[in-house]
């Protein structure tokens, strides 16, 4: 198979079949940390890749930067390299008061409130993480008693707009869990692609807190955070290596 133009691998560079998606790609390092024998494979634009291994098991790490067009680019690419379960690594505002900094959503599927899944299926095309993933992560998130909420997330593709705060109090009100920009975006192409995907959202932003300063504080490493980043890249190791345990029975 030919060198990937986008995220620039090929089969030759890798033979895992779990990859981590990160979006920004800072975190790719911070999770070789919880890998064994990390080996950094370069970046291109956006897509920053690193494999190494968990238990035993090779794990594809790559990051996918801003936004569900980016994403899909990656999951093209890495569905081309053998790839066949996806886990995003990525943070969200909280839509509920409940959610607190550091909070772990998983994503059971999203509202398509963005653009690029719609130039691959209607609108009314569900965007559903795969069940047995997701079971498999709530389950995992017991066991290691990790705060998680399970729901429906709502994908966007702008920060900015004027109707932010009326937008984000409509889809609240819906009992939308949190916002992101990408998990639709994954969940639709990679139905649509046979692939396996799942959704870890760490909270990064309070319900009715301010964005600005929400972000701010994130990338200065606000420890809350933080510990829902480390919450977030256990559980989806843990989840792997359950998976892979059942497939090999």
């Amino acid at each position: 198979m030919s060198l990937q133009p986008h995220i620039r691998l090929s089969e030759s560079s890798t033979g895992a079949q779990y990859a981590l998606l990160p979006g920004d790609p800072q975190r790719v390092d911070r999770i070789a940390q919880f890998l064994d024998n990390p080996e950094p494979l370069g970046q291109n634009r956006e897509f920053r890749a690193l494999r190494g291994w968990y238990r035993g098991i090779e794990i594809l790490v790559v990051s996918t930067g801003i936004g569900g067009p980016s994403t899909a680019i990656a999951i093209e690419e890495l569905r081309q390299i053998g790839i066949k379960t996806l886990i995003r690594i990525g943070s969200c505002g909280a839509l509920q008061d409940f959610l607190t900094l550091g909070d772990v959503v998983i994503a059971q599927g999203a509202v398509a409130d963005e653009g690029t899944s719609k130039t691959y299926a209607p609108a009314s095309y569900p965007a559903c993480a795969d069940p047995q993933l997701t079971a498999q992560l709530i389950r995992q998130s017991q066991l290691l008693q990790i705060p998680a909420f399970s729901g429906l997330v709502r994908s966007h593709d702008s920060f900015y707009t004027d109707r932010e705060a009326a937008l984000d109090a409509e889809w609240s009100a819906r009992g939308i869990l949190g916002a992101d920009m990408e998990s639709a975006a994954l969940m639709v192409v990679g139905s649509l692609r046979g692939l396996r995907t799942a959704s870890l959202l760490n909270v990064v932003v309070a319900h009715n807190g301010s964005l600005d300063s929400s972000i701010n504080d994130f990338v200065q490493q606000d420890a809350l955070c933080l510990q829902g980043e480390a919450r977030q890249i256990s559980l989806a190791l843990h989840a792997i290596y359950s998976d892979s345990q059942q497939g090999e029975q």
